[in-house]
């Protein structure tokens, strides 16, 4: 069977699809994956892929002009593929990948929706105004979906009450699964220290783990802080300015965006997440927990489905620093709590969300 991934940014593709990837792979398919550009190529094919297409389109772009050439061209690579099967994820590959597969009678279409993003979590006019067109896209692409898989419940529920799809023709999974074998339990340091790894924008909450930082400080001064990830240019995006103060007093510290985030769970005892973006599941909570450390992050969508308060690690309101900082001094004081919550949070982790428990889903889901 021919099955042809249409990614939103060739990263995610070995990132997040890799494991799933491999596991097609394995079981006798041959996979095509399109990106939106050239870069990583070499990661992508490294995962034994047939062939990478590059089929350009910009993220956050409006101009209807631009997304009807992305549309063509994925009919065209479809034309020329003749694929059994395509798999999208993210909105605009979902949108315009299931409308192209759609059109050109591909057999088998399925979309994958990973968080519903900021359009969902503003309330502001145009925002709404984007829902709207938004909404109105997403109908359209899901009439010709075999079945449309979602990260969390929140989300399902939110498509199917407000008329998108009927139930029947959605699934959920638990998030995109984490590699255990890669991210690997390691032994807890002895000294406090704090870990997000996020992009640099506001609505992951990094202005709050900031804040919170500087609070936990002043009651655990050994406690350190690190925040991994880089400045991008979207919508919402952070400026080094808006963070220097606080890497200016040691509150925070910031060695920027790797390719290979493990030794950075391996040296910290917590990972904290305070999003409030509309997330399907974060697979950096997945990933702390696969290294068994407790996981603090908002009782918020998406984040809060591998999280049982209180015992592998806490949910806290969202856009509040203060409580944020309670629990981070809690675990950076209380060893046995924070053995506790470790062991609580690898045992669920083993058991839900490693990717082969994932990848069992999405095989009974795709019928690959």
């Amino acid at each position: 069977m021919k099955i042809l991934v249409i990614s939103p940014k060739n990263k995610t593709v070995f990132n997040f699809r890799g494991d799933l990837i491999r596991d097609m792979i394995a079981a006798g398919h041959e996979v095509y994956v399109t990106g939106p550009n050239r870069d990583f190529i070499d990661d992508v094919l490294a995962l034994g892929v047939k062939e990478f297409i590059e089929v350009p389109f910009v993220k956050d772009n409006t101009h209807i002009s631009g997304d009807l050439s992305y549309l063509s061209q994925l009919k065209n690579v479809m034309r020329r593929l003749q694929p059994d099967l395509v798999f999208s994820y993210t909105i605009k590959p979902v949108v315009y990948g299931s409308m192209a597969a759609k059109s050109v009678g591909v057999p088998h279409v399925y979309a994958m929706v990973t968080g519903l993003g900021r359009v969902y979590a503003s309330a502001s006019l145009k925002t709404k105004g984007l829902r709207m067109i938004t909404k109105a896209l997403y109908r359209r692409a899901f009439k010709g979906c075999d079945k449309v898989i979602f990260q969390n419940r929140d989300d399902r529920e939110e498509f199917v009450k407000g008329g998108y799809l009927p139930a029947d023709k959605t699934a959920v999974v638990n998030g995109s699964g984490v590699n255990m074998e890669r991210f690997q339990r390691t032994p807890l340091p002895e000294s406090p220290v704090f870990l997000m790894v996020s992009r640099i924008i506001k609505e992951k909450g990094v202005l709050e783990y900031a804040e919170a930082a500087r609070l936990l400080k002043k009651q655990v001064p050994q406690a350190r802080c690190i925040l991994l990830g880089g400045f991008d240019n979207s919508i919402g995006a952070l400026k080094s300015e808006d963070i220097q103060e606080y890497l200016d007093d040691g509150s925070l510290e910031l060695p920027g965006e790797v390719k290979d985030p493990v030794s950075f769970y391996a040296g910290c005892t917590v990972f904290v997440l305070p999003s409030y973006y509309r997330e399907g599941l974060p697979r950096t909570i997945l990933e702390g927990m696969s290294c068994g450390r407790p996981v603090i992050t908002t009782d918020w969508v998406g984040c809060r489905e591998p999280i049982e308060d209180g015992k592998n690690g806490f949910l806290v309101p969202i856009k509040d620093a203060a409580t944020l900082a309670d629990r981070m001094i809690r675990l950076a004081t209380d060893r046995a709590l924070l053995e506790q919550m470790a062991d609580a949070a690898y045992d669920r982790c083993k058991t839900a969300y490693a990717v082969d428990v994932v990848n069992a889903q999405m095989r009974e889901i795709l019928q690959y």
